[in-house]
């Protein structure tokens, strides 16, 4: 087994809140790689594993920007502090970048940073602040939707910062009320994919192997893991994507439910939310 440092076992503790023993143990079978790690806490039970284990440390903001009903973009900004966070100048510059992401639409972070923002490009107005505030300042990730009803959701997580949870939900035809509910409920219950079908293949295939890779070291009959398998990986879309998962407010309906006794149809939604996958 390959030794470890502490430093890495504290990383893969805050990754997945699991034990520090288990996570020293699980480091060292993997000979370092983080993801094997984490699979193999899953493989052991540790708790939470999973569904944090994308978290980062950063901080910063979630910014919005709507044209009509149709349109709407979503931002993070990163920086290294709250207090750089809370700061006019920070959330100006957000303010800022997200309005000329709904204009201009691009493709990428790599072609949003090249692109021209009031005579200078987006990654010269980043290094501007950086200078400024003395802070590591960075773009995360932005999304657009366009088209059907989009209504948001912003979330503070601390009443003293900007918003650090955001969610667009778009509908197929306008409902505001449907639409706050079910961003809300985005915002609360963290999904990762609208359903079950837009659930990458290769991610499909690693939780179905994961799952019949516990169910077999249970002890179950060979027979009966593949069945046992499924079970858990329609589970696990219960909790990992939106229209599966119980709507908050009523938890007999599935979002999917809830959606379609209003008579609307949930097309495709976002939600970040700073520091985490």
């Amino acid at each position: 087994m390959a030794s470890v440092n502490m430093a890495d076992v504290k990383r893969l503790r805050e990754l997945t809140a699991a034990g520090m023993m288990d996570c020293k143990k699980a480091l060292e079978e993997s000979e370092g790689d983080f993801d094997k790690a984490v699979d193999l806490l899953r493989l052991k039970g540790a708790k939470d594993v999973g569904k944090r284990e994308a978290r980062t440390a950063s901080n910063g903001l979630v910014a919005v920007k709507h044209e009509g009903d149709s349109l709407a973009a979503l931002l993070e900004l990163n920086c290294e502090t709250d207090f750089v966070a809370k700061g006019e100048r920070f959330q100006q510059l957000a303010a800022d970048i997200v309005a000329h992401i709904l204009a201009t639409q691009p493709s990428d972070v790599p072609t949003l940073l090249e692109s021209d923002l009031n005579g200078k490009t987006v990654k010269e107005h980043l290094d501007e602040a950086n200078a400024a505030l003395g802070e590591k300042i960075e773009i995360r990730r932005f999304s657009v939707l366009k088209g059907g009803f989009i209504t948001s959701y912003m979330h503070k997580t601390d009443p003293q910062l900007p918003p650090a949870v955001g969610v667009l939900i778009q509908l197929d035809q306008e409902n505001s009320a449907v639409g706050k509910d079910i961003a809300q409920h985005a915002a609360a219950m963290a999904p990762k994919y609208l359903s079950p079908a837009e659930v990458p293949a290769d991610v499909v295939e690693k939780e179905r192997s994961l799952f019949e890779q516990m169910t077999r070291e249970e002890g179950k009959p060979e027979a009966a893991i593949a069945k046992i398998a499924d079970g858990r990986l329609n589970g696990w879309f219960k909790d990992f994507t939106l229209l599966e998962q119980a709507f908050v407010k009523d938890n007999k309906k599935t979002v999917a439910k809830f959606a379609a006794e209003a008579g609307v149809k949930v097309l495709a939604f976002t939600r970040f939310k700073v520091g985490q996958a």
